[in-house]
């Protein structure tokens, strides 16, 4: 990873020291409980190899003592064997990632060295109160041999102290990122802009990057990143067309756009959508910007109830959103 974070930008820079990382398997995985086909893994992988993207994250490495794999596709596994009939020895500039939450990961025992895996970086996702352990994980983990960055989720409930306290813990330790993270997509750039300024401030201090996970709730999964970008943040999260739980995520195909870097080539990616995302939207995947989900967003509120409310056919909106306010 680079470790050079360079302040503000404009929207003309060209910034070869940005990286793009595709999360289609792991945040869309949490759509269709990770059953994506073989050939459409395989595809996403040369899709992303063509378009120039940096890192590819398959999926979670979720424990099978916590989670029945009868009710998950792979990807929230993420075994060695499955990747590799993917990716073979992956002998492309194309990096591979998986996500391992804090305690929902035996991640001792499941998480080989990196010279028996062919995954390069392992992203560790914490909620702010389980930052000791994250740091036990991460710690871990760079002693295997990977490159490890950390989320940390839910900072829109956090209070300033804590997420100060949260961030100056984590820069101490050997992470190589830190990714600011707007899991209930309830920011604006406004907001982002100071938040980005705080995470590539105190990740300059340690020789660390800082990267950006959005949510479209608002529709600002885009806005949200480009404006981290801005501000210095150099790791940038998106998913083909946005799929990911709830709202969404920001689009790749925005990104790819977006970019100046002559490395990106955005065609590759919207051949994918036109073979393979359209397909599954008639086939029953729902996700993206509804009302509920704004709801939450507007809300500062965890998008399960809005996921429960479409379930149920509900549209009841001005009911869901006294509830929502009723639950604060």
């Amino acid at each position: 990873m680079s470790l050079e974070n360079t302040g503000s930008r404009t929207l003309m820079d060209y910034c070869p020291d940005i990286q793009v990382l595709d999360c289609t398997l792991r945040d869309g995985g949490l759509v269709n409980n990770f059953a994506f086909s073989d050939e459409f893994v395989k595809d996403l992988y040369q899709a992303n190899i063509k378009a120039g993207v940096d890192y590819m994250e398959f999926g979670y490495k979720a424990s099978k003592e916590i989670f029945d794999p009868k009710d998950f596709g792979k990807w929230k596994f993420c075994d060695e064997e499955d990747i590799r009939a993917i990716v073979g020895e992956n002998d492309s500039p194309l990096k591979i990632s998986i996500m391992a939450d804090v305690g929902r990961c035996d991640y001792k025992k499941d998480i080989p060295a990196k010279k028996d895996s062919v995954v390069d970086l392992v992203r560790v996702a914490t909620y702010i109160h389980q930052i000791p352990t994250a740091i036990e994980m991460i710690e871990d983990l760079k002693d295997k041999g990977y490159e490890v960055t950390v989320n940390i989720m839910a900072i829109s409930k956090v209070n300033s102290d804590d997420l100060d306290a949260g961030l100056t813990l984590l820069a101490r330790s050997r992470v190589d990122a830190l990714y600011l993270v707007d899991s209930f997509g309830s920011f604006y750039p406004e907001q982002i802009a100071k938040l980005a300024q705080k995470y590539v401030d105190i990740a300059n201090a340690s020789g660390k990057i800082v990267g950006m996970h959005a949510h479209n709730n608002q529709q600002l999964a885009f806005a949200n990143t480009i404006e981290a970008c801005r501000y210095g943040v150099n790791l940038l999260d998106a998913t083909v067309s946005g799929m990911g739980r709830g709202a969404g995520n920001c689009y790749l195909e925005s990104i790819l756009s977006f970019l100046k870097n002559p490395k990106y080539d955005v065609s590759a990616v919207i051949r994918f959508v036109e073979k393979h995302m359209l397909k599954l939207k008639e086939e029953g995947a729902v996700w993206g910007y509804d009302i509920p989900y704004l709801l939450t967003g507007i809300l500062n509120s965890h998008p399960s109830t809005a996921i429960q409310f479409i379930k149920e056919g509900r549209h009841d909106y001005c009911k869901l959103m006294q509830e929502l306010m009723d639950m604060d």
